[in-house]
């Protein structure tokens, strides 16, 4: 298995840690706000290799935080009225909600920064021990000179850094790019009591503290939004690595901008969409299915025509995944529990090696995708009302697998009708028999009118919900 990893700009072979076993850490959500679908396209992907990595016989640790203490809470917070902390637990409880629409399955762990304050004080004490940091009037801060690696991650070094950045207003920095560890308290915001006096903690501490508490210094990925490489995860890697002095992470992993027309989707230029927006229109298994179209790695462009290409897409799995189901229920080949003599069943194997080659190469979702809808063509060109239960049986299985480790198909469709619409078909059948078509045309309209479409095809009529 081969990863791109950021740190190395290049796919390397995937080695854990420990035989077996994986620890990886996602940033998450600051919550100060619903997240929307270019926030959600990272932590799908996350959500993705992890089921993928358990797919392949993996132990998965999986941790993913949530920031409920931030400049941002606190100005919401402010505007509302109300305590900080009512605003980031109603967005937690909206995090939980928005993604479980997505099919995006709980970390083992959600720690959040406001749980971990001893943990934050203890490595920020580490690194003013060390001299990697200095208070100034309660603010405590990293010194970016004094660790040599610093700019590893983004390429940059740091004399570059220091040309290109801006001039702080901050004047008790030895250097503009030495970053807060800790902030002290002002008047009305959330503050903890330490060895600088009250205050509360900088964004990068966190997630150093969170990971060593929960995974150990060293972990095998850590990984977020393309945006989080500099300044996020640079200064995680220089206050890791500065205060425990072993390799933070073997392996980086950064998502692609998702962009509409264009142009970064982000809340800051106002051109976003919450998924509870698009869940108005459409379901959001499509947008699932839409994002792992694309490599997790490359832009991708949001517009209402590539989600109604991808709601296609969908359909068409389903459409296969129903249709196998109506032939097991009326298979009548010969050999019913059996699928001996039906050589093309033997072939399926073969698009499970195929899939797991294209999600062997870091994580290839849309080539993984392209495999699923060569098999359906391969399945749906050999069942037929002669298909016997076991052949379909492996059909199905396979199907299901292979869309189940990206988190699709996995959605109960209704089987039955209701019994008045049950009744309809089969006078509608009755009536085609008879050759009544007037009569079975009729029924049809009514049915239509129920929101219920009906296909007549060789295996028989099916239905499905318009």
């Amino acid at each position: 298995m081969k990863l791109y990893n950021t740190l190395t700009r290049k796919k390397d072979e995937f080695i854990p840690i420990e035989t077996g076993k994986i620890k990886m850490y996602a940033c998450g959500p600051t919550v100060y706000n619903y997240f929307h679908i270019g926030n959600a396209r990272t932590f799908m992907t996350f959500d993705a290799m992890r089921r993928y990595f358990q797919y392949r016989g993996y132990e998965v640790t999986f941790v993913q935080n949530f920031t409920d203490v931030d400049d941002k809470i606190i100005q919401k917070a402010l505007e509302e009225k109300v305590d900080p902390q009512e605003i980031s637990e109603k967005y937690i409880e909206a995090y939980f909600k928005d993604a479980e629409s997505l099919g995006i399955l709980k970390a083992d762990i959600h720690p959040k920064v406001t749980e971990n304050i001893p943990e934050i004080i203890d490595i920020i004490k580490q690194l003013e021990d060390k001299g990697f940091a200095y208070a100034v009037e309660g603010d405590v801060y990293f010194n970016v000179s004094k660790f040599k690696d610093y700019g590893k991650l983004s390429k940059q070094s740091l004399e570059d850094l220091q040309s290109g950045a801006r001039i702080e207003v901050n004047e008790s920095k030895q250097n503009p790019l030495d970053f807060a560890l800790w902030k002290s308290a002002k008047h009305g915001e959330p503050s903890w009591k330490s060895p600088w006096g009250e205050g509360r903690p900088g964004w990068h501490i966190e997630c150093s503290a969170m990971v060593k508490k929960y995974l150990g210094d060293t972990i095998d990925i850590h990984g977020g939004g393309g945006d989080l490489v500099f300044p996020h995860h640079e200064n995680e890697i220089a206050q890791s690595e500065a205060s425990c002095g072993a390799h933070f992470a073997n392996y980086w992993v950064h998502v692609g901008y998702l962009n509409v027309d264009n142009k970064k989707m982000s809340k800051s230029l106002n051109n976003f969409f919450t998924p509870r927006e698009i869940a108005q229109e459409y379901d959001l298994e499509v947008v699932r299915f839409f994002m792992f179209s694309a490599h997790y790695r490359s832009p991708v462009n949001f517009s209402k025509d590539l989600i109604e290409a991808a709601k296609n897409g969908l359909d068409r799995l389903y459409n296969a995944k129903n249709n196998i189901i109506h032939l097991m229920e009326t298979a009548s080949g010969i050999n019913a529990e059996t699928f001996e003599g039906e050589a093309w069943v033997n072939q399926l194997p073969t698009y499970r090696e195929k899939f797991i080659e294209a999600m062997d190469d870091d994580f290839n979702t849309a080539d993984g995708i392209s495999v699923i809808f060569e098999m359906v063509r391969y399945i749906n060109s050999n069942i037929t009302v002669e298909s016997s239960k076991g052949s379909l049986q492996k059909a199905y299985d396979i199907l299901v697998e292979l869309c189940g480790v990206l988190g699709l198909l996995d959605k109960k469709q209704e089987t039955t009708l209701e019994e008045e619409v049950e009744i309809l078909i089969e006078k509608r059948q009755q009536a085609r028999k008879d050759k009544d078509f007037k009569l079975a045309d009729e029924i049809r309209d009514e049915l239509k009118a129920k929101g219920i479409v009906l296909e007549d095809t060789p295996q028989g009529v099916k239905w499905k919900k318009a």
